[in-house]
C-alpha cells in the first residue's frame, strides 16, 4: 500500500490530493487540501515573486506537510505550474522551500503540464476527439484529442490572474481595459496554427476559472446542496457562458462576490479567467463545454500507475 501525495503548485492556489495505492492498481483518494496563495500576485513586468506570496505559499505548503507526515509508506510528487515557471527568481524561491518545508519541487514545462491535463481527462471522461482548456492563474494550456490520443498541446502565458492584474479587471472594468485584454489574449490564442483544423469539435473545460461557470450553473439549478449536480461532466451551453460573462463583466468586485457558486477570493479575477474560454468558443464555434474535474493533478497519478506498471 502506497500513499501518493500530489502537490500542484499553481499561480493561484496550491492543492495536495493523497490517494491511497494498493497493490493491484486500486486506489481511492484519503486527503484533498486547497489553499488560495496567489502566488502571481504582483509579478509584474520583471516577473519576481513577491514576498508575501511567498510567504502565503510556504505556510500553506507547511499546513501540507503537517497533514501527510502522519502517513506511512509514502511517495511524493510535487510540482510547480507557470509563476514559477516564468519567474526570474525561480531557484531562490525552489531553495527556499527546500529550506523551509524541505519539500523538493518540481517546476514542470508547459506542454508537460498539457499533457498531464490530457491524461487525466482522458482516464476519467469519454473523450476520443476534443479540445481540452485548462486555464490558470498564470497560463492556458490547450490540448488537441484525436482518436483518443494527444494529437497537438500547446501551453500560452495567458491566465486568470495575469490578464485582471496586467489590464485592471478586478473590480469596475473599464471597456478600454477589457478591449486590451481581449486583443492581448486574442493574438495569442489566434497563433496557435493547428487550432484552425479543429472546429465544432466538443471542448473539456478545466481550471478553477472555467470550473466556476459549471458551480453557479448548478447553483441557479437548485438552492438544496444535496442535490447539486456534480460539475464533473456537466454539459453548459456557449450561449449561457456569454451572457454569464456578460453579466460578470457589468458588477464590480463586491457585486460579484455575492454570486453564488463564485469563490470569494476568485471574484477579483473571474473576468481575466473566463476571457482565453470566450474568445476559443467564439472562434472555433462550439455549441457547447464540458466540465472536468480532473486534470493535473490526477494525471500525475495516472502517470505514476502506468511508470510503475500497476
Amino acid at each position: 500500500m502506497i500513499n501518493l501525495v500530489v502537490i500542484d503548485l499553481g499561480s493561484n492556489s496550491v492543492r495536495m490530493k493523497i490517494s491511497q495505492i494498493d497493490n493491484y492498481g486500486s486506489f481511492s483518494v484519503v486527503a484533498y487540501q486547497k489553499e488560495y496563495v496567489r502566488l502571481s500576485e504582483n509579478m509584474g513586468n520583471e516577473k519576481t515573486l513577491k514576498k508575501e506570496p511567498i510567504e502565503r505559499t510556504i505556510r500553506a505548503l507547511k499546513d501540507f506537510k503537517a497533514q501527510y507526515s502522519k502517513l506511512n509508506n509514502i511517495k511524493i510528487r510535487a510540482v510547480a505550474t507557470a509563476a514559477v515557471r516564468q519567474a526570474a527568481n525561480q531557484q531562490e524561491f525552489l531553495n527556499l522551500v527546500q529550506k523551509e518545508v524541505g519539500l523538493k519541487l518540481e517546476v514542470i514545462a508547459g506542454n508537460t503540464e498539457a499533457y498531464l491535463d490530457y491524461l487525466g481527462v482522458v482516464n476519467t471522461l469519454p473523450v476520443k476527439n476534443g479540445i481540452i482548456m485548462d486555464t490558470g492563474g498564470a497560463s492556458t494550456e490547450l490540448i488537441w484529442v484525436d482518436k483518443g490520443k494527444c494529437a497537438e498541446r500547446i501551453s500560452l502565458p495567458i491566465g486568470s490572474v495575469l490578464l485582471s492584474q496586467n489590464f485592471n479587471l478586478g473590480d469596475n472594468i473599464k471597456a478600454s481595459d477589457l478591449y486590451q485584454a481581449m486583443n492581448l489574449a486574442g493574438k495569442t490564442i489566434s497563433s496557435i496554427r493547428w487550432l484552425s483544423q479543429v472546429h465544432n469539435l466538443p471542448l473539456i473545460a478545466l481550471g478553477g476559472s472555467n470550473r466556476t461557470i459549471a458551480k453557479i450553473h448548478r447553483r441557479e439549478m437548485t438552492t438544496n446542496v444535496d442535490d447539486l449536480p456534480d460539475v464533473h461532466g456537466m454539459h453548459v451551453s456557449t450561449r449561457y457562458i456569454f451572457d454569464l460573462m456578460a453579466r460578470l463583466i457589468s458588477l464590480d468586485k463586491e457585486q460579484r462576490m455575492q454570486i453564488s457558486g463564485l469563490a470569494k477570493n476568485r471574484a477579483d479575477v473571474i473576468v481575466g479567467g473566463l476571457i482565453p474560454l470566450s474568445l476559443v468558443l467564439r472562434n472555433l464555434q462550439i455549441g457547447e463545454v464540458v466540465f472536468s474535474n480532473h486534470g493535473l493533478r490526477d494525471g500525475l497519478l495516472y502517470e505514476y500507475l502506468a511508470d510503475n506498471a500497476i
